[in-house]
């Protein structure tokens, strides 16, 4: 995923939060999340995403986009 700059975890509460500990997340929801803030996308958002998209084998990986209103 990725955040906005300003993103605190810990405001977040409840399942929300347990997204954003690779470990909790793949034990609770039987799912790899990996997040970096916005300001971490070294080349751009789109460049991340391509690099994050390629698994050591040179497979790749599903890509979930999941984008809301911004404020």
């Amino acid at each position: 995923m990725i955040m906005d700059d300003n993103f605190d975890m810990t405001s977040l509460v409840g399942e929300a939060r347990f997204l954003f500990y690779h470990g909790t997340a793949q034990d609770h929801f039987g799912c790899s999340v990996f997040w970096i803030r916005r300001l971490a996308a070294i080349g751009g958002e789109e460049a991340a995403i391509q690099h994050w998209q390629i698994k050591r084998d040179g497979a790749e990986r599903g890509i979930v986009e999941i984008a809301g209103e911004r404020s």
